[in-house]
């Protein structure tokens, strides 16, 4: 779990993210990624007095604001790999995506201790949008005041009317292969149930301060 925290950086991205294009030049899911920032900035100013004393309260602004902009099961299915979420039975299934939401909401949480001024560009859309695509990457950096900018890209599914994250990278390392790696020991094994356990063992630990 060592590498699981890092994580938190491109939420961290997302969350104080600023968007340099007019409102009516942005595609839909540049438009998603920035209502969500700006929700989440709103909760956490309106909270700032209770954030370091209450996990819980931090916890609820994850899961009310950012999970419902995340491909969840998309990405629960991307960590474990086709195979394995396959031969997985319903019940492996809805478990691991639990621990797994739990786990992402640990560390989406972690990220909101991480800000010190520093501001994000997001770019256009390469290419632009066309009305029948359904995936794109949305690519940004983050700007340092003592080091070079960081560059940072979302992948984003269309599902219905709305735009999802099931993946970004923070300098080429993709979340979703980042985590895949941690859990290859379980995953060659076959042992799903065991790697369920250490979820749930993990997200059960005090979290770090």
């Amino acid at each position: 779990m060592k590498k699981i925290a890092l994580m938190g950086l491109g939420v961290f991205i997302w969350l104080f993210s600023c968007v340099a294009l007019a409102a009516d030049e942005r595609p839909a899911p540049v438009v998603m990624l920035q209502n969500t920032s700006d929700q989440v900035l709103a909760s956490l100013k309106q909270n700032k007095a209770s954030l370091k004393t209450s996990r819980k309260l931090v916890y609820q602004i994850v899961d009310n604001i950012l999970l419902p902009h995340v491909d969840l099961t998309g990405m629960a299915r991307s960590v474990l790999g086709r195979d394995v979420w396959k031969s997985a039975t319903d019940a492996q299934k809805q478990k691991f995506t639990a621990e797994f939401k739990d786990l992402l909401i640990r560390t989406y949480a972690s990220a909101f201790s991480k800000y010190s001024n520093q501001t994000v560009e997001i770019f256009p859309i390469r290419g632009g949008l066309s009305a029948d695509q359904t995936r794109v990457q949305v690519n940004s950096q983050i700007v340092q005041q003592d080091g070079p900018p960081i560059p940072v890209n979302y992948r984003l599914v269309k599902q219905g009317n709305d735009w999802k994250v099931y993946d970004f990278s923070v300098e080429g390392i993709s979340m979703l292969e980042s985590f895949h790696s941690q859990f290859a020991n379980e995953l060659n094994q076959g042992n799903l149930d065991q790697l369920i356990n250490r979820l749930a063992q993990h997200n059960e630990r005090p979290p770090r301060s």
